[in-house]
């Protein structure tokens, strides 16, 4: 028996004993963990509050998040990451329709959301800290309105992905223009190009990679060969070889008249890459299935390709959405490569700021700032993960 309080649960020194100091050497690595977190973060701190120069990062805000984009078409910029709070917030509102819409976690998060907001905008100006406040709260009035709408059409929710994949392609009108709009390229756009290129690769890197993952399975040789040659010559070579045949072999065998920018190229390398190891992840699911699943299925009449798109990849690619999304997750880091490449993405943008003798030395500062961006991004891929796992029911816990 344990020492619990009156009312039957553990107290906090109970949880201690039975967790931390349970044995004398448990105890010994608790004791040298805490020793060391407490070098390590009080010399961070310290470093953080008292030598950390931080004005690099206000001072060149706009270089990070847009780049050499036009300033007299920031507008573009402003309206597009509306388009993006707004559809954000009606998804939101849409998804938890049935639930509470602010707890008190999600209310934290807003707060922090806002505080950063403003720390960020600030020495940028108090207009875009207005900006930003404004944005963060069309999320909100985005979520209310859209938790009414999903009530009153529950089936809108399973439109989302064909509104975001709409949305998708209006917002890079707004930012490359087009039609009555002015061309800008985008090649030098700092964070915009780095969510551009990891979207787009993203969003044709899966289906590439499912169908690989099928042609690997595929009864017809020619078909099955093909597919297994393309995967494992692909996984062999390093991305950033990938990356540079891309930038300098592709325009060679494309048409004489055919002339793809430079970020269509990078864009080019990663679907190719990412596909390759999407195709295993998912052939991994496809081998969970049983194989009395299929019988059944064309036993009850259906043809091949229905019994591939109700029975077997739905379940398939529930089974592998962790390896699947560790994958998107893996290809947005690696977009870190596209500044050896020439293009100046979010890490091209560092680089040309350490390279101005006012902020020599600065590295500290600048990819402490480019990390947390990342770790941001990145995390909001895993937070979704695992809130789409426990809604599909795949979440072990």
């Amino acid at each position: 028996m344990t020492n619990s309080g009156s009312n039957g649960q553990s107290t906090p020194l109970t949880w201690v004993k039975q967790n931390l100091f349970s044995t004398w050497y448990n105890g010994l690595l608790t004791i040298f963990s805490l020793l060391f977190l407490y070098w390590l973060g009080s010399g961070l701190i310290g470093w953080a509050f008292t030598q950390a120069q931080w004005g690099v990062i206000g001072a060149n805000l706009r270089l990070f998040f847009v780049g050499l984009y036009p300033a007299e078409l920031l507008w573009r910029a402003w309206t597009s990451l509306g388009i993006i709070m707004t559809l954000g917030g009606l998804s939101w509102g849409i998804l938890t329709r049935t639930r509470v819409l602010f707890n008190r976690t999600t209310l934290i998060i807003l707060g922090i959301l806002g505080a950063i907001c403003v720390a960020i905008a600030l020495p940028a100006g108090i207009q875009s800290s207005l900006l930003l406040l404004g944005m963060l709260s069309i999320l909100i009035v985005g979520a209310l309105i859209g938790r009414q709408v999903g009530k009153r059409i529950p089936s809108l929710a399973n439109w989302l992905p064909l509104i975001w994949l709409l949305a998708f392609f209006v917002l890079l009108w707004l930012l490359e223009g087009g039609l009555f709009l002015r061309k800008v390229k985008i090649d030098e756009s700092g964070l915009i190009m780095t969510l551009f290129v990891a979207i787009a690769s993203i969003f044709l890197s899966f289906p590439f990679g499912v169908l690989l993952a099928l042609g690997r399975q595929s009864s017809l040789p020619a078909i099955r060969w093909l597919s297994i040659a393309y995967i494992e010559l692909i996984r062999g070579l390093p991305l950033i070889g990938i990356l540079f045949v891309a930038q300098v072999m592709l325009p060679l065998v494309l048409p004489a008249n055919v002339r793809l920018e430079r970020v269509m190229r990078a864009i080019a390398g990663f679907t190719m890459f990412a596909a390759a190891y999407l195709a295993e992840n998912v052939r991994g699911g496809l081998q969970s299935i049983p194989r009395g699943q299929v019988e059944a299925a064309k036993a009850l009449g259906l043809n091949t390709p229905l019994v591939l798109g109700l029975i077997v990849l739905p379940q398939a690619l529930k089974a592998v959405i962790p390896s699947i999304v560790g994958q998107f997750i893996s290809l947005f880091k690696d977009t870190s490569l596209l500044a050896i490449v020439g293009l100046v993405d979010l890490l091209g943008v560092s680089q040309s700021i350490l390279a101005n003798p006012k902020y020599l030395g600065r590295y500290g500062e600048i990819y402490l700032f480019i990390a947390a961006i990342y770790w941001v991004c990145c995390y909001s891929m895993s937070f979704a993960s695992r809130k789409l796992e426990k809604k599909l029911g795949t979440d072990s816990r």
